[in-house]
């Protein structure tokens, strides 16, 4: 089965790793990426501080996404990238480099979120940045290349219905 490249996206917490991993392991020739491999040390710095990154923080990290992707994409592959990909611009950001991208907006319970991020181990997001986070998500809207997905049951269950969603949306 092949799918577009993807974005697995969504606030911290939701699985957007995961997701990835899962859906990359079902998908021929897929690639699972990370955009948190692709933060600068300062991104990361000022997170693991609790400081809020800003979109001019954001900028080149997105275009770094998005580029990603489309080496992916050049070489053959199906990238299937996890990135909160907050904001519509952001989004627009990475389909500036990766024309071809389709966001999966991984739909999560704040409750759920909160436990989850509660529950990591050594990871640079803490959960104090939920709610700001939280507060910049713009879902997609209407004319923009994805779909959303409301989570509940296990990962396998998700990446089901994320499959059924990208396939129907093609």
């Amino acid at each position: 089965m092949s799918t577009p490249p993807l974005v697995i996206m969504g606030v911290s917490g939701s699985g957007k790793t995961t997701v990835a991993v899962a859906l990359a392991a079902r998908i021929d020739g897929a690639v699972s990426l990370d955009a948190d491999d692709l933060h600068s040390d300062a991104n990361k710095a000022k997170m693991h501080a609790g400081t809020p990154l800003t979109d001019i923080d954001r900028a080149p990290w997105l275009t770094a996404v998005g580029r990603a992707m489309a080496e992916v994409t050049r070489s053959g592959g199906v990238p299937i990238m996890a990135c909160s990909a907050l904001k519509h611009e952001y989004r627009l950001r990475i389909l500036g480099e990766e024309p071809e991208a389709l966001f999966v907006l991984l739909d999560v319970e704040r409750s759920e979120l909160e436990r989850r991020v509660r529950a990591r181990q050594g990871h640079y997001m803490p959960a104090s940045l939920l709610d700001s986070q939280l507060a910049t998500l713009e879902p997609l809207g209407p004319g923009e290349p994805g779909v959303t997905i409301p989570i509940g049951g296990d990962a396998q269950d998700v990446v089901t219905a994320v499959l059924a969603k990208v396939l129907a949306a093609r």
